[in-house]
């Protein structure tokens, strides 16, 4: 029982919140906005490719976002995200939402 992985499946939603996050730490490209959540998960979240680059073309598109190719990382050019103003207070808005629906599931798992 002590070997069993936890599945590092999110909560429909949670990525963008993931992705924010990652970015009001500073600019970076999607490989390591994946490795920052994959690292400071224990290794539980997995972010796919198919997964967060259409997130971060959402949250661009929406104008929480800002990229610009930066100077080649391994031989390969990169995108870099940073996080916009219009971000931050997304940020905010959804670690509210959040903590209020986190707070709610915990409610019920200590009551059933």
């Amino acid at each position: 029982m002590g070997n069993e992985r936890v599945g590092g499946e999110l909560v429909q939603g949670t990525l963008d919140l993931l992705i924010l996050r990652t970015l009001a730490r500073g600019d970076n490209h999607g490989w390591g906005i994946a490795q920052h959540i994959q690292r400071i998960s224990q290794d539980v979240l997995r972010v796919e490719e198919g997964s967060l680059y259409p997130a971060l073309r959402r949250l661009e598109v929406a104008g929480h976002l800002s990229a610009e190719w930066g100077p080649p990382a391994h031989n390969r050019r990169a995108r870099f995200y940073r996080l916009s103003a219009r971000g931050r207070k997304q940020l905010e808005s959804e670690q509210r939402r959040w903590s209020a629906l986190s707070a709610a599931i915990a409610r019920v798992l200590e009551t059933a």
